[in-house]
């Protein structure tokens, strides 16, 4: 099992800047926006994250709006921002950008 220790805010704001670029720390959640060019492109993510996550057992908040993809991390069992989060966002961005 993975080590569930939150992360400090420090660290999570050093981690986001060097590995997850595109993400944000705000409100004790990391969160990414991601922009579809159409509403069944977005479907399209939502499942392949769904996919990951599920295989990661850790399941991120997600909305979408048209072809607007809002996402956010936290990992509830700690809680916190933990290693988890970082795993799961990282794969995520693996996934938007194919």
């Amino acid at each position: 099992m993975r080590d569930l220790t939150p992360f400090t805010d420090e660290v999570i704001h050093a981690r986001v800047d060097l590995l997850l670029p595109e993400w944000t720390f705000t409100n004790d959640r990391l969160k990414r926006t991601h922009e579809c060019i159409s509403f069944p492109e977005a479907i399209n993510f939502i499942n392949a994250i769904a996919q990951v996550a599920e295989k990661q057992k850790h399941h991120p908040a997600m909305t979408i709006d048209y072809a607007t993809i809002h996402l956010s991390l936290f990992t509830h069992d700690a809680p916190g921002i933990t290693q988890k989060d970082f795993d799961l966002a990282q794969k995520i961005d693996t996934l938007l950008k194919k």
